[in-house]
């Protein structure tokens, strides 16, 4: 007989259950939610973030430069033809356009798609009520009265101000 065939057979290690756990565990399932109700009631302390009132972004000095101008530009007030006043205004907005979205050909553009291209880029401004400022320059004697050219001239300087 051989020295192994004296030797017992394995036995499998005793088996570890997964209940009860161990004392640990058991504290640990009693500080976890001891933990989660003192944060839940700690939030009280802690400041809520506020928003800042927005303010309106500064101008770049592009924009700067393009509301004095709209500014010096002589209105055609008192029955005066506009069509001059309506080119400028066409000119400035176009040489905007042109600095803003250089690669949009917005040059190019006349009469509604003119308007819906600059509508296209500040609805708040509505320019595209105001048609005459494409069809005026045009017209032999344009001419606008006071409220017309305060409208359009708002109008304008709301695009300038909020352009995309």
């Amino acid at each position: 007989m051989s020295n192994l065939d004296q030797l017992q057979p394995l036995m499998a290690p005793p088996s570890i259950g997964f209940w009860p756990p161990a004392p640990g565990w058991w504290l640990l399932l009693v500080l976890l939610p001891l933990l989660g109700l003192g944060l839940w009631q700690l939030r009280r302390f802690i400041p809520a973030p506020r928003s800042a009132p927005r303010a309106e972004q500064p101008l770049d000095p592009l924009r700067l430069a393009a509301l004095a101008e709209l500014a010096r530009l002589p209105k055609p007030y008192d029955g005066a033809p506009a069509g001059a006043w309506l080119q400028q205004l066409n000119g400035l907005l176009k040489r905007l356009c042109r600095n803003h979205y250089p690669y949009s050909q917005s040059h190019t553009l006349n009469g509604r798609k003119w308007l819906a291209f600059l509508d296209n880029r500040c609805p708040a401004a509505g320019l595209t009520r105001w048609m005459v400022l494409v069809e005026g320059a045009y017209k032999p004697e344009c001419k606008l009265d006071d409220k017309a050219i305060a409208g359009l001239t708002q109008a304008v300087e709301i695009w300038i101000r909020k352009h995309v």
